[in-house]
């Protein structure tokens, strides 16, 4: 019995360290995951700042008017 369970141990331990090492496939997801995350992030931030820059020109618009209203 004491080289069976000597036989079950060193598995045991392969499982272990399988666990804790990505293989190659895993990381090359990994980083898939992460480039599509910031190519998303990037896309949200750029659509974003297309927003906050029209609403700044239609608020200076808006100032512009009000100020040529103000004058006349």
């Amino acid at each position: 019995m004491d080289s069976s369970f000597s036989k079950m141990e060193p598995a045991c331990r392969k499982d272990k360290q399988k666990q804790q090492t990505p293989t190659r496939g895993d990381r090359t997801k990994q980083k898939s995951a992460q480039q599509e995350l910031k190519q998303r992030q990037r896309a949200e931030i750029y659509a974003l700042n297309k927003v906050m820059t029209e609403l700044e020109q239609q608020q200076f618009e808006a100032f512009c008017k009000q100020k040529q209203s103000q004058a006349e």
